[in-house]
């Protein structure tokens, strides 16, 4: 077992509680606010509900995908399964992409038309939902930030739209409300706000996955971290060059060292073990490491290191 895999394990399990509460939230949330709207007259609402159980529908499907990345690479996938969690934030935010399309065609038909003034206490629904979504966003922001996912990333600040969503909703409910038949259309005008920003939503999630699985290099300060740990070990004269690519909540990297010319192939090999070894103990997202020497170029001052450095 390499060392990161302990740390790994953590980070899944972390991202994976992340889901189920988001799950449940929104489960929840939108139950009450699918009913809320239908009984209390405001379709406002409704695409509230709609986007929250659209959220529900992401939410497990991410949870399927962090347990298919967790699988063991087999002879058919050599490099495990973690790209199943951007396979499945591309369809995902396709289907919501759809779903946010039919709700926007459905106000745009209804913008014009006489509605029923919505119930007061829809807008309770709607603040309260704003409030809980907010938390939702700092609490998946965090564990985003430890474990690295970008689906985390990306539904946290789903559940922050939402809540900028729910305050439009609250904002159109109010203006229906007390402003009497001349604002009846600020309810489906909340709607398309609400749209508008699961579309955004949706479509910087689907940029990131699809990113993701054309193997874009990682993010400079990765990439930086990656190599001042490399460069730090002794008899490493240089890193010639270095490619990082994330899949899933972990990364893959290639990189290519310097050492002395006349260095042994066994020395050679030796500090090639340690850097993968220092590499995989400090960074605990990292799930391969394949190192290539290179002679150290002759116009470069390259020192022979004293004794082996397999002690490191």
């Amino acid at each position: 077992m390499t060392p990161s895999a302990p740390s790994a394990r953590s980070l899944y399990e972390q991202a994976t509680r992340a889901a189920w509460v988001g799950l449940l939230a929104n489960l929840g949330l939108g139950v009450v606010k699918l009913v809320g709207g239908l009984v209390g007259n405001s379709f406002a609402l409704v695409s509230d509900a709609v986007n929250s159980l659209g959220d529900t529908f992401t939410s497990a499907v991410v949870l399927f995908a962090l347990k298919v990345a967790q699988k063991p690479p087999d002879e058919e996938h050599p490099y495990g399964h973690t790209r199943a969690e951007a396979i499945a934030g591309t369809n995902v935010a396709l289907l919501v992409i759809g779903s946010a399309l039919a709700i926007g065609w459905e106000a745009l038909q209804r913008i014009g038309s006489a509605e029923p003034a919505p119930q007061r206490w829809t807008l309770w629904i709607a603040g309260a939902n704003a409030i809980i979504k907010e938390g939702l966003f700092q609490y998946k922001r965090r564990v985003a930030a430890r474990t690295g996912s970008r689906a985390m990333i990306a539904h946290a600040w789903d559940h922050r739209a939402d809540a900028l969503c729910s305050l439009a909703v609250l904002i159109g409910l109010a203006a229906v409300r007390f402003g009497g038949e001349q604002f009846h259309w600020a309810d489906s005008a909340a709607a398309l706000v609400v749209v508008a920003t699961v579309l955004i939503s949706a479509g910087m999630v689907f940029r990131k996955s699809a990113s993701e699985l054309m193997d874009s290099q990682a993010s400079s300060e990765f990439v930086e971290k990656v190599r001042s740990i490399a460069a730090s070990i002794p008899g490493v004269t240089g890193v010639e060059k270095l490619w990082c690519r994330k899949s899933g909540l972990e990364y893959f990297v290639d990189i290519h060292i310097e050492v002395p010319p006349t260095m042994t192939v066994a020395d050679g090999h030796e500090i090639g073990h340690d850097v993968k070894r220092q590499l995989q103990s400090q960074i605990p997202t990292l799930r391969d490491v394949l190192v290539h020497l290179e002679p150290c170029p002759k116009d470069h001052n390259c020192q022979q290191p004293s004794s082996s450095s397999g002690s490191n």
